[in-house]
């Protein structure tokens, strides 16, 4: 059994209140647990309006469904927010 593990650092320019960052963080969190039914959660920066930190985690029976898993997850990110993707983590633990 292994740990997938994620960490996505987005840039909103458009977002200059807390509660449009909310809408944006809340809505792609819900659409990475209903696809991928993996744990996601705002980790970092929540009082920065532009900048939101998103962790992703997923237990996985080994490396190769992780690497795979990581991979879609990454691409769904990508194509499911308007934000542009600053850094990305990946660790298999």
């Amino acid at each position: 059994m292994k740990i997938a593990a994620m960490t996505f650092r987005l840039h909103a320019p458009w977002v200059h209140s807390l509660k449009e960052k909310r809408m944006t963080v809340k809505s792609l969190i819900a659409k990475l647990q209903n696809k991928f039914h993996v744990s996601a959660a705002e980790i970092d920066e929540q009082d920065t309006h532009q900048i939101i930190v998103i962790g992703v985690a997923a237990i996985v029976p080994h490396n190769a469904m992780a690497d795979s898993l990581m991979e879609e997850i990454s691409l769904f990110v990508e194509e499911n927010t308007e934000a542009e993707i600053i850094d990305e983590e990946r660790e298999i633990l």
